[in-house]
């Protein structure tokens, strides 16, 4: 089964990985590729379009969010990302880089998961007892990057007893060719791979 089924999968929830200016914004991103597979791949709206259906269910949304600390306590330049988080002093709390695009302005009824340090969202964070206090059993992760931070969310809900079901029109990475690679062989082995139309069709939002 490759989407989400109302009756089996009623204790969906969406989760939106790092969708902020920081990463996302073509002239100031911090990642670069990144923002330019993101655009090209039109994520925001597609991811957008689910957050309201999940809504409209009564089914959670959740921004999992970078907000480092201005001094930078707690972070390591022992990966790629957080060195140059320190190094640029960026997706820094209070700051532009850690503000979500228009179209994925949390709601009130929404949550936000921000974490100061780590690669994932459920580093450091209440993501976990979140989900758990609102009866979640399924994942739908979205966002980016399938380079570093999907897998990484993947692994860390499946370790914690979630299903994962990723939409891929609504990811994204460094390159076409990474997302390609990661998607055809390191995604399948911890989520179900779906995409948008699927999971709108299960939520019974009409598509076409």
């Amino acid at each position: 089964m490759d989407s989400v089924d109302p009756n089996r999968d009623a204790d969906a929830a969406l989760l939106i990985s790092e969708c902020q200016a920081g990463i996302l914004d073509p002239e100031s991103a911090l990642t670069p590729g990144v923002a330019r597979q993101a655009t090209e791949r039109g994520i925001v709206e597609r991811i957008a379009r689910l957050a309201e259906a999940f809504r409209a269910a009564g089914r959670p949304v959740v921004h999992c969010h970078i907000a480092h600390r201005a001094d930078m306590a707690g972070m390591r330049r022992n990966s790629l990302p957080g060195a140059l988080a320190i190094k640029h002093g960026r997706m820094v709390a209070g700051t532009p880089d850690v503000l979500p695009p228009p179209a994925l302005v949390p709601h009130a009824v929404d949550h936000v998961s921000a974490r100061a340090v780590g690669l994932t969202a459920f580093y450091g964070t209440d993501l976990d007892a979140t989900l758990r206090l609102r009866g979640v059993g399924t994942v739908v992760l979205t966002g980016v990057s399938t380079d570093v931070a999907i897998p990484g969310f993947a692994l860390e809900a499946v370790n914690r007893g979630y299903w994962v079901q990723i939409p891929e029109d609504c990811v994204a990475g460094t390159s076409a060719a990474t997302h390609a690679f990661m998607m055809a062989n390191l995604l399948p082995a911890l989520a179900r791979i779906t995409d948008s139309s699927r999971v709108l069709a299960a939520l019974g939002v009409p598509v076409g």
